[in-house]
């Protein structure tokens, strides 16, 4: 289980703001993620959807900062560079729906947690107030990760998450399983 709440450390969020500064990415003033959860309004950080690059359905980039969407998991697509020669089913559609999400937001914003293992910045994203990992779970693009990784420190969250799994299964094995069986 990940630490609970290490975001909430003021060195930390100085250094993700840092970074933020470095990739293109600003700082959050008055948003609509911060006026329906006004607790997270002094962590939020907003995005310039031109700088954003999409590489899956949970995970993208600007600049230099990797961004892997906590709470979600969708089906991978094919990284030879990862091990995987052939991407799952699946995973181009959530590719192209998380794309598509991004592009027509207003305003993208995410909440930093921290590094995961691959140097990537775990965190909750969202698009004009709503949260991205709903949505992709909404759309039967993603499966929900809260139950084995836990809440990270944003219980409300999680629960919006989890909520959202509830209306249905996706159509495509568990990302994890398949990864586990596709790995070269």
């Amino acid at each position: 289980m990940l630490s609970a709440k290490p975001h909430k450390t003021r060195l930390t969020a100085f250094l993700i703001f840092l970074i933020c500064l470095a990739c293109g990415t600003e700082q959050a003033t008055k948003s609509p993620a911060a006026e329906k959860y006004p607790h997270y309004a002094a962590e939020l950080v907003r995005l310039r959807r031109s700088q954003i690059q999409v590489d899956d359905g949970d995970t993208f980039s600007v600049g230099r900062l990797n961004i892997r969407i906590l709470g979600i998991d969708t089906p991978e697509i094919a990284h030879p560079e990862h091990g995987f020669l052939k991407g799952q089913p699946y995973g181009r559609e959530a590719a192209r729906y998380a794309g598509k999400l991004l592009d027509q937001a207003e305003v993208i914003e995410y909440l930093p947690f921290r590094e995961d293992s691959y140097g990537r910045l775990l965190a909750h994203v969202f698009v004009d107030g709503e949260l991205f990992g709903v949505k992709m779970i909404e759309a039967l693009l993603a499966y929900e990760t809260v139950s084995f990784y836990g809440d990270n420190g944003f219980p409300d969250l999680a629960r919006l998450i989890q909520r959202a799994a509830q209306h249905g299964k996706p159509p495509f094995m568990e990302p994890h399983k398949w990864r586990q069986i596709h790995r070269k």
